[in-house]
């Protein structure tokens, strides 16, 4: 794939990001991703579970999803102190030291504010609480807070309430470029929106119906995916997830998609990797293969509780994962690639 193409990759997945869509409140990428779909002349819609589904009519019987999740990790507010601070809990995978401290921003219910996580001052003693955070015990969420410079009745009237996201601030979102790799916040799972995007515009008469569902609340139990596939008839489900890079794993890091075999919901479909691994055969593209412990995916989980009777996971190394993510474009752009040629070899 040429380097303009990743630059139009780039900027879609760019725009992506800036949608917030913290797990059970997605409405911004809804919209985002709803304008698409209606450019491209796809028949879509959004489901009772708040997945945004496109339909792919095909040519024969039987019928295939692939899902990319559109929700993102970060925290929940679980109390207002009276002078504006907010305690806050982790929403999905997410860890405060990531982060570190900077601006987030507090989706409200009328309003979206600025507010600053926050660990404490250094210039302390062991008389103060965050002391021990200097010496070797990482932050944690109970340890840490949200500061707003607001009285309560300012944080009242702007909807803030027990239950209320919070997101990296968009001012810390902006994707940055390393040649052929971005990082960025929330890679996961927003250049797999982009791939599925790709595949909006690209495939005309596959041979099975192709549902392409972009999943809502993933991150906190696939609840999109299983509602989806507990409702359609389905002959398989591909997952399009990000592969985290680790020692552990015998993973490279670039241009080379990842299959998985395995994670930690259970084993995917051996005949379905064997399929896509043909598919990518034939475009020359070679792919990786793994086994991954601390990790699962609309696939692993929808196979799992016998919702579908085969699921694979397709992914693209990445690199600092549930945080400033990193991946090679020409990974992201290879999946795309791959799965055109599986829905037309179908």
């Amino acid at each position: 794939m040429a380097n303009t193409s990743y630059d139009a990759l780039y900027e879609t997945i760019g725009e992506l990001v800036m949608c917030h869509s913290p797990s059970g409140m997605e409405q911004a990428i809804n919209a985002d991703l709803v304008a698409r779909l209606k450019t491209l002349g796809v028949e879509h819609w959004l489901d009772e579970a708040d997945n945004v589904v496109a339909k792919i009519p095909g040519t024969g019987e039987g019928a295939i999803a692939i899902t990319a999740h559109k929700d993102e990790i970060g925290g929940i507010v679980k109390a207002i102190e009276p002078n504006g601070r907010l305690a806050v809990r982790r929403l999905g995978g997410s860890f405060p030291w990531i982060y570190g401290e900077g601006v987030v921003d507090i989706l409200g219910d009328h309003e979206t504010i600025p507010g600053v996580l926050s660990f404490g001052s250094r210039h302390v003693s062991h008389e103060s609480a965050q002391k021990i955070q200097q010496e070797g015990k990482a932050v944690t969420w109970e340890s840490a807070w949200v500061e707003t410079k607001r009285p309560l009745k300012s944080l009242v009237a702007a909807g803030v309430r027990a239950g209320t996201r919070i997101v990296v601030g968009k001012q810390r979102k902006q994707p940055c470029r390393l040649g052929d790799y971005m990082a960025s916040y929330t890679l996961d799972n927003k250049a797999s929106i982009a791939i599925l995007l790709a595949l909006a515009e690209r495939l005309k008469v596959p041979q099975k119906t192709v549902y392409l569902v972009f999943s809502a609340k993933e991150e906190v139990g696939a609840i999109g995916a299983l509602y989806f596939s507990n409702r359609q008839k389905l002959d398989s489900l591909i997952a399009l997830e990000i592969c985290p890079l680790s020692k552990e794993y015998a993973i490279q890091a670039g241009e080379i998609p990842v299959l998985l075999s395995q994670d930690k919901y259970g084993l995917y479909d051996e005949t379905l990797n064997q399929q896509l691994l043909q598919a990518a055969q034939v475009k020359g593209i070679p792919v990786q293969q793994a086994v991954i412990t601390g990790f699962g995916s609309d696939g692993s989980i929808a196979m799992t509780f016998g919702h579908v009777p085969k699921a694979a996971c397709l992914s693209f190394p990445t690199d600092n994962t549930h945080g400033y993510e990193i991946a090679h474009l020409g990974a992201i752009a290879h999946c795309i690639d791959i799965l055109e040629q599986y829905c037309n070899d179908l």
